[in-house]
This record gives C-alpha cells, sequence and structure tokens, in this order.
C-alpha cells in the first residue's frame, strides 16, 4: 500500500513536472493567430516601399531555413488588404511587428505572421512618421515638426510626447535615453541643415542634453552600448558622414569615415558607401559601392570590403538597405532600380561569403526583421 502511494506521487511529480515544462514551451511558441499559411519557426520579413503616392508598399516573408516559399505580400496574404502608400520602418519586438506606413499615416502592430493586432492612426495635425526604437514595454516614433511619440507596445496607446527640433529621423535607445537625429528645416527661403542629436530621458521624455555631430543627422543606430550614426550632409560641400558615439564615455565621438547606409549586428558595424552620379538621370546613372566594417570589440576600421565573392552587379547596384539576422549573423543587402521593377536582396553569411541573391518581391527594399 505504501509502494502504490509513492508510485502514485512519483507519478503525479512527473505529470506536474511535464505541464511546466508545457507551459513554459508555450510561452515560447509564436501568435500565429488568424494565420492563413504555416510558416517555419526562423522568419524573415522585408518591408519594401514602393513608390510614394503609388499604394504599393509591401510586406514580403522570406524562409532564411529555405523550408518554406517566399510570399510576395503576406499581408495581403493574412489581412486581405494592401499595406498602403510608403514603407518606411520595421522594427521586431516581442515577437511582434511594428511598421510605419508614411504614406498611409499609421502605425501597424502584427504578430508573427503578418496579422494585424492594431494600428494607430497618425492625426493629421501631426507631421509624418519616420523611424521607431523599442524598449521597456514601449514603441518611440520621430515625426516631421518636431515630436517623439511614446506609445504603450502592447495597445498602441499614447501615452507621452517629446516636442523639440524640426524633421526628425533616426532613432536608437540605449541605458534609458533615447538618441534622435534632428535632420533640417525647409522653409520658403529653402534648407536649413542642422547638426542636432537630442539626448531625451524615455521615461519622463524631457531633452536632457544636445550633441553636436555631423551636418544633417539621419540614420541612428545601437549597438554594445554605443550609438552610430550616419549624417547626410548638405548634398553639396559636405558629404555623408559615420560617426560613433560613446554614451558611457562622456559622449565621445568618433569618426568612422564616409557612408550612405549601415547595419548592425553580432559586435559589428556594416557600413557601404553607395554614390550615385545622378546628372544624366533618369536616361543613365553611374553607382559605386564601397564596403568597409567597424569591430566594437577590438576598436578597429577595416577598410577593406567585408564581402567576398559578391556578385560584380552589386558593386554598382545601388544599394538602399541593410540588416543583420540577429540569431545566424547574416548580412542582408537590399538594392533598388527606381523604377516599377522589384529590388533585388544580396544575403552573404557572417564571415561574408556569398550565399544567394533573391527578388525582394516589391519595389525598393527599405528594412527588415527577424522572428525565431
Amino acid at each position: 500500500m505504501q509502494f502504490r502511494k509513492l508510485f502514485f506521487s512519483l507519478c503525479c511529480m512527473v505529470t506536474l513536472g511535464a505541464s511546466l515544462v508545457a507551459c513554459s514551451e508555450d510561452e515560447e511558441l509564436f501568435d500565429d493567430s488568424g494565420s492563413k499559411v504555416t510558416l517555419p519557426t526562423h522568419r524573415a520579413f522585408i518591408l519594401n516601399e514602393g513608390t510614394m503616392g503609388y499604394n504599393n508598399a509591401t510586406l514580403s516573408f522570406y524562409a532564411p531555413d529555405k523550408d518554406a516559399e517566399f510570399i510576395n505580400d503576406i499581408f495581403y496574404t493574412q489581412n486581405q488588404a494592401k499595406l498602403g502608400d510608403t514603407g518606411q520602418s520595421m522594427i521586431e519586438y516581442n515577437n511582434d511587428l511594428y511598421a510605419i506606413i508614411a504614406g498611409s499615416r499609421y502605425l501597424v502592430r502584427m504578430n508573427t505572421a503578418g496579422v494585424e493586432k492594431q494600428r494607430y492612426t497618425i492625426p493629421e495635425s501631426e507631421g509624418d512618421p519616420r523611424y521607431l526604437a523599442v524598449d521597456d514595454g514601449y514603441i518611440y516614433m520621430t515625426q516631421y515638426g518636431g515630436q517623439v511619440t511614446k506609445l504603450d507596445a502592447n495597445t498602441l496607446k499614447v501615452v507621452g510626447t517629446f516636442k523639440g527640433g524640426a524633421n526628425l529621423e533616426g532613432i536608437a535607445e540605449c541605458d534609458g535615453k533615447l538618441y534622435v537625429a534632428n535632420s533640417y528645416t525647409k522653409s520658403d527661403t529653402g534648407y536649413q541643415y542642422h547638426t542636432d542629436l537630442f539626448v531625451i530621458n524615455a521615461a519622463n521624455m524631457q531633452l536632457e542634453t544636445t550633441l553636436t555631430v555631423d551636418l544633417n543627422p539621419n540614420q541612428v543606430l545601437e549597438e554594445d552600448g554605443k550609438i552610430f550614426l550616419i549624417s547626410w550632409g548638405n548634398y553639396a560641400d559636405k558629404g555623408y558622414s559615420a560617426q560613433m558615439i560613446e554614451p558611457q564615455n562622456g559622449n565621445k565621438q568618433t569618426s568612422l569615415g564616409v557612408a550612405t547606409n549601415m547595419a548592425v549586428g553580432d559586435d559589428m558595424v556594416y557600413f557601404v558607401n553607395s554614390e550615385t552620379d545622378y546628372s544624366n538621370w533618369p536616361e543613365t546613372s553611374t553607382t559605386n559601392n564601397t564596403f568597409f566594417s567597424y569591430n566594437i570589440k577590438t576598436a578597429t576600421v577595416n577598410s577593406s570590403s567585408f564581402l567576398k565573392n559578391a556578385p560584380a552587379e552589386l558593386a554598382t547596384s545601388s544599394v538602399y538597405m541593410m540588416s543583420v539576422d540577429d540569431e545566424k549573423g547574416d548580412i542582408y543587402i537590399g538594392v533598388t532600380f527606381y523604377s516599377e521593377a522589384n529590388g533585388t536582396m544580396y544575403r552573404f553569411d557572417r564571415n561574408g561569403n556569398f550565399v544567394e541573391k533573391f527578388d525582394c518581391g516589391g519595389q525598393n527594399p527599405k528594412t527588415m526583421a527577424f522572428i525565431d
């Protein structure tokens, strides 16, 4: 009798343990509710900007492990609706996707399969939405006209705003601070380019300090506690430039070279200087690309290209975006043809070896997000 009781108790413990394991696994499962297709566990999504005013932004699905078919417009597949006009920015947070559709003036939250959960419509009284950052349950969105909007990531309800500057572009979060590029002001007399990188307290949305950086700051990314910035210059006597800012070292600034785009991941920053001569546009244009990298751990710039065996045409294609798969470390480079033709994506492994190229599924690939 005693043995039976002991056996029963052991069975209960095993059952309880299995139940706890199941619950733990359930917490890690994707939210694919409402999906019309079955997707693998390692997923990549490409936000294609489309052409402004043509209502042809798309969200494409790609399987990095080659265990599912490419889907040109998974947003339409899942929601039976077009994404809208001008895909601007996209990030992944807690296995949800958040994307700005700038021309259609909304921020959308999607689950792991691209099914829409909520959207936040930007009021007409506010400036156009631009870029996103996430941290500690909140989404931060920059806007033209001088505003950063703070939204609850689960509800897309506005919980705070920062007002200041002119046309705000890139944003990154580091140690509770938001680093925001104040790019330019447009008036009847022309463009006035700024040299401001705002440092905003994310908790109370108050400005803490303004850093003076290179002219016309635009793209802002964070990696390993450091801020990386690309400024666009004034398109005349001052050109593109890349800088590193170290918040833990008194916001020390270091010049990293000339670059038009960048991506971060795996303790590395990958740069490209993609220069296009538009003097004979639209008949002809000439592009030359220079790729280089910065190793954060060793604090060194490698002026040699990080790419190996790259297709020859990539050297003269207009690079529109770069992204890094934070799971595998693979590098994705998207090029545009500034036409009705779809963009092309080039994939390299973390060591720079060429893997493949494929059609992006839409015009002007803007950015990628990965879920695994």
